[in-house]
C-alpha cells in the first residue's frame, strides 16, 4: 500500500512539473533588478510559471531573439527594421519603464554635483576634452574647486541600449559626434576603455579618480556613484529624477509605434537623455500555452509591476500609455 502511495505521489509530482510553464527571456541589464522583481512576484503569484531572465545586455537578447533560442527579449533600444525581417515571427516592443542615461564620475575632492553641456559631453567621449580643469568645464561649473587631474573615460564595451540613448542623444547635440561615431547599441570609441554592461562601467567608476562614464540612474543611485545634471534643449541644467524623465516621455504618448527615441525632448523641465526600456515580445508563439503565458505575465505587469517601477528609481509608464498597451497586448497569443 505505501509502495503505491509513493509510485502515486511521483506521478503526481511530474505531472506538476510536466504542466508548469517555463519562459526564458534575455536582454537589457538597465532592466533586470527591476525584472526580477516582477518575475520572483509573478511566480510568487502564479506557482506554475517560471520566468527566467539572463542580463546580457540589449545586443545579446536582440541576437537571441533573432536566433530563436529564448522566447522573449529585452532592450533598451528599439530593434530596427532590418532586426525586425530576420526575425521568424512578429516582434512587439512592449515598453516597461523609463530610465535615464546619466553622467557619472569619480572625483573625491568635489562635494558640488557637476553640470555638463551638450558640448562637454561630446568634447569628453571624443577624447577632445581631457582635463577636469578644462575651461568649458570650469565655466558650466562656476564655484567649483576642479581638481588636476586627466579624465579617464568608461564606456561599454558590450552591444548596449545605454550606449544606444547615449550615442543618440550626442548624435542630436553634436555634429561631429554624428558624422565622425554615429548611434548604435556599440559603436567605435574615440576615446576611454570599455566596462561589461551597466554593472561593469559602474565598477570601474567606483574604482578610479578622475574617472567618467555613463550609466543607468538606476545603478549610479544603487552604488553611490555621483552623478551631474545635464543642460537640455531649452537651455536649463536638469538632473535626473522621476519627474523630470516622465517630462522626457511627454511626447510619445501619443505614438502607436513604440519605437520611439525621446532624446534631447524639447520640454523645458525635460532630462535630456532619457529612454524607454523595452519587452520583446512574439505577437504569435509558436508555442500557445507560452504566448498566453506571455500576455498573461504583461497583464499582470501592467496592472501590478508599474506600481512598483519608482521604488527602484525607475520611472513608470504614463497612465495614457498603460492603457494604449492593456488593448495592444490583448493580440498576444
Amino acid at each position: 500500500m505505501a509502495r503505491a502511495f509513493k509510485l502515486i505521489l511521483c506521478i503526481l509530482l511530474l505531472c506538476a512539473a510536466a504542466s508548469a510553464q517555463r519562459l526564458n527571456g534575455a536582454g537589457a541589464t538597465f532592466p533586470n533588478p527591476l525584472y526580477q522583481k516582477w518575475f520572483l512576484e509573478y511566480r510568487a503569484a502564479h506557482p506554475k510559471v517560471q520566468i527566467n531572465y539572463q542580463s546580457l545586455g540589449s545586443g545579446a537578447g536582440i541576437r537571441q531573439l533573432i536566433a530563436a533560442t529564448i522566447d522573449f527579449g529585452a532592450s533598451d533600444a528599439p530593434m530596427s527594421d532590418a532586426e525586425l525581417a530576420k526575425c521568424p515571427m512578429r516582434i512587439l516592443h512592449i515598453p516597461t519603464a523609463i530610465g535615464a542615461v546619466v553622467p557619472s564620475y569619480n572625483l573625491t575632492s568635489v562635494k558640488r554635483e557637476l553640470r555638463f553641456t551638450p558640448e562637454i559631453l561630446a568634447g569628453i567621449f571624443l577624447g577632445r576634452i581631457t582635463s577636469w580643469r578644462d575651461p568649458a568645464i570650469a565655466e558650466a561649473n562656476p564655484g567649483v574647486e576642479l581638481p588636476n587631474l586627466p579624465i579617464l573615460v568608461i564606456h561599454r564595451s558590450d552591444a548596449s541600449g545605454s550606449t544606444f540613448v547615449f550615442t543618440d542623444y550626442l548624435s542630436k547635440v553634436s555634429p561631429e559626434w554624428s558624422s565622425k561615431v554615429g548611434r548604435g547599441t556599440s559603436v567605435r570609441w574615440p576615446a576611454g576603455s570599455g566596462g561589461k554592461g551597466n554593472e561593469g562601467v559602474a565598477g570601474a567608476i567606483r574604482q578610479i579618480d578622475g574617472s567618467i562614464g555613463y550609466i543607468e540612474l538606476t545603478y549610479a543611485v544603487q552604488n553611490h556613484i555621483s552623478y551631474g545634471q545635464v543642460r537640455n534643449l531649452k537651455g536649463n541644467f536638469v538632473r535626473a529624477s522621476q519627474d523630470s524623465i516622465t517630462a522626457a516621455a511627454a511626447p510619445a504618448i501619443s505614438q502607436t509605434d513604440y519605437r520611439v527615441s525621446i532624446t534631447n525632448a524639447e520640454g523645458k523641465d525635460a532630462y535630456p537623455i532619457a529612454g524607454f526600456t523595452w519587452l520583446l515580445i512574439p505577437q504569435q508563439s509558436k508555442d500557445p500555452e507560452k504566448g498566453r503565458t506571455l500576455h498573461d505575465f504583461l497583464a499582470w505587469m501592467l496592472k501590478n509591476g508599474e506600481r512598483e517601477a519608482a521604488s527602484l528609481t525607475y520611472v513608470p509608464l504614463p497612465d495614457e500609455m498603460i492603457r494604449k498597451l492593456q488593448m495592444l497586448i490583448e493580440t498576444i497569443h
